[in-house]
C-alpha cells in the first residue's frame, strides 16, 4: 500500500495543495507522452479545487478528462458533477469540448453508463476484461466513508470486473453512474481531496479501521491503489493526531 496524507490548515489550502500535486504530476506525464488524462469527482469541496486548477496555467488543452461519477441529471441541472466542473473550471481554462468525456446523464441511467463504458474503452483502446489507467483519479469522500457513488453496503463495492456502472443512491433517492473499484485502483495516481469536521470519524475509520470496504468504502483505495495521496484540511484530520 502506498499512501500519504497531508494535513493543510483549512479547505483552501488542502485544495491548492491537492492542485499543485494534479499539475506536478501531469507535467511529468506530458514530458513523456503527448496527453494525459484524468477523472475527477463532483461536490462541495472540489469546487475550491477547480477554482484553483483554473487559473493554474497549463497546457490544459493536452489533458483528456473523464468523471468518477455523476448524477442522473441533464447537464445544465445544478446536481451535475458535469455542470459543477464547467462553470468553475472547463470554461475559465478553455478545455477544448474534445477533451470533456461527460456521463449523458440525461439518458437512463443503465444507457448512461454503457455509453460512458464504450467511450472509456473507445478511447484507451481497451479488450474485454482490461480496465483503463487513468493518470490521476481525483476523489473526494462522504461523512458515511463513500467515494465515488459506492455507498456502504452497495453491493457493486465487489465488483471487480467492469468499468462503471449505474446505481442507485438510496440514501439521496437519486440514480447516478460511477466508476467500479477496479478502474478506480487501476489508476497509476489517486488523490484525494477532504476537508470539514463532519469527515473526521470517516478518515480516522479508513485509515485505523481493519479493511471492511463494504463499511468503509474508500478503503478500497487505500489499500488496493497505487500512489494514493490524501490532502486533509485540519477539521478533518484531528482524529488522526
Amino acid at each position: 500500500m502506498s499512501l500519504h496524507w497531508h494535513k493543510l490548515a483549512d479547505a483552501q489550502a488542502a485544495a491548492e495543495a491537492a492542485a499543485h500535486h494534479i499539475v506536478n504530476i501531469l507535467e511529468e506525464v506530458l514530458f513523456g507522452q503527448d496527453q494525459a488524462t484524468i477523472a475527477i469527482s463532483g461536490g462541495s469541496t472540489p469546487k475550491l479545487l477547480f477554482q484553483v486548477l483554473a487559473r493554474t496555467p497549463f497546457e490544459w488543452q493536452r489533458v483528456h478528462f473523464f468523471f468518477v461519477d455523476e448524477r442522473c441529471v441533464p447537464p445544465a441541472d445544478d446536481a451535475s458533477n458535469f455542470k459543477l466542473a464547467d462553470d468553475y473550471f472547463f470554461r475559465f481554462a478553455h478545455i477544448p469540448h474534445r477533451n470533456i468525456h461527460r456521463v449523458l446523464g440525461e439518458l437512463t441511467p443503465e444507457v448512461a453508463a454503457k455509453r460512458y463504458v464504450e467511450e472509456i474503452r473507445e478511447f484507451f483502446g481497451l479488450e474485454d476484461g482490461e480496465m483503463p489507467h487513468f493518470d490521476i483519479v481525483h476523489r473526494g469522500m462522504g461523512p458515511d466513508a463513500h467515494s465515488a457513488s459506492l455507498f456502504p453496503g452497495e453491493p457493486l463495492i465487489e465488483d471487480r470486473e467492469n468499468i462503471a456502472a449505474a446505481v442507485y443512491a438510496e440514501k439521496f433517492h437519486q440514480w447516478r453512474v460511477t466508476l467500479l473499484s477496479a478502474a478506480l485502483c487501476a489508476a497509476k495516481h489517486t488523490v484525494f481531496v477532504v476537508a470539514g469536521a463532519d469527515k473526521a470519524e470517516a478518515v480516522r475509520a479508513v485509515f485505523q479501521e481493519e479493511y471492511d470496504p463494504m463499511k468503509y468504502p474508500a478503503q478500497i483505495a487505500s489499500h488496493h491503489a497505487r500512489g494514493v495521496s490524501w490532502f486533509l484540511d485540519d477539521a478533518a484530520a484531528r482524529l488522526l493526531d
